[in-house]
Parts: structure tokens; sequence; C-alpha cells
């Protein structure tokens, strides 16, 4: 029964419309979703183990590490909206005939993953793609 239970969870977190990284505390990837494969083309078993800054040395990594060491140390969620950075991996609009945006904005939330001591071993971050809703936002015209 346990196999079952974890094959049906890892085709819900392969299947998910949302972006799914999560990384060791030496920042390598550990887990990449099949939205990450999709949007960037890379494979999951392509990035597993490497060094998240130098797979996307675009990052901001000063700006980024903070980020994560906030959520390390705190223990708690951080949440990064598309005003106050347009996206942290820089997709292309996947809608490119019906939509306006160069880019996919994206919403993140950084979370920890405790183990079963509540060491912090592993952050997830979820990438939410909000290009809809950004572009809504920024074309409205104001009353």
């Amino acid at each position: 029964m346990e196999i079952r239970e974890f094959h049906w969870l890892m085709n819900i977190i392969q299947n998910l419309e949302v972006g799914l990284v999560v990384l060791d505390t030496d920042n390598r990837i550990q887990v990449w979703n099949g939205f990450m494969e999709s949007h960037s083309s890379r494979l999951s078993y392509e990035v597993k183990d490497k060094d998240l800054f130098e797979l996307y040395p675009e990052l901001d990594r000063v700006w980024l590490e903070r980020k994560l060491n906030m959520v390390k140390t705190l223990n708690n969620k951080a949440f990064i909206s598309w005003e106050q950075r347009p996206f942290l991996f820089h997709f292309s609009n996947y809608r490119p005939i019906t939509g306006t945006a160069t880019h996919m904005y994206q919403n993140i939330t950084i979370m920890p993953l405790p183990d079963f001591t509540g060491e912090i071993q592993h952050l997830a971050i979820l990438i939410y793609d909000v290009t809809d809703q950004a572009v809504a936002r920024l074309t409205a015209t104001p009353a």
C-alpha cells in the first residue's frame, strides 16, 4: 500500500499547475516538477543535485539567499508577489498568440521543510503563474 501512495503522491506533484523546486541546505535541487520541466526545458534528472545558482546565474543570488536564509532562520514562509519582482525564473509567456506579456509573471512562496526532528534540511519554492492577473492589472484603464 505504501508504494501505491507514493506513486499517486508523485503523480500529483509532477502534474501540479504550480512550479515546485525543493532545495537542500547547499542550494542543490532535489525536486523539479513537471511545471518546471515544461517551462524551463530542463528535465528533473538533468537538474537533480545541481546548484540552483550555477544553473541559473541570472538569479539575484544575494537577494534570493537572503530570502532563503530568512525562511530557514525563522522557520516561516516567505512570499514574493509579481508586483515586488515580476519573476524569479525568466520563463516565456507560454501563450504568445493570445497573451501580450513577453514573460511569465510569477508569485513565489518559499517554505521550510523540517525533517522529523524539526531541523530544516530542505526548502520548497512554489512558483505560481499569475501572468493573466498581472496583465489585466497593468493594462486596466484608470477610472
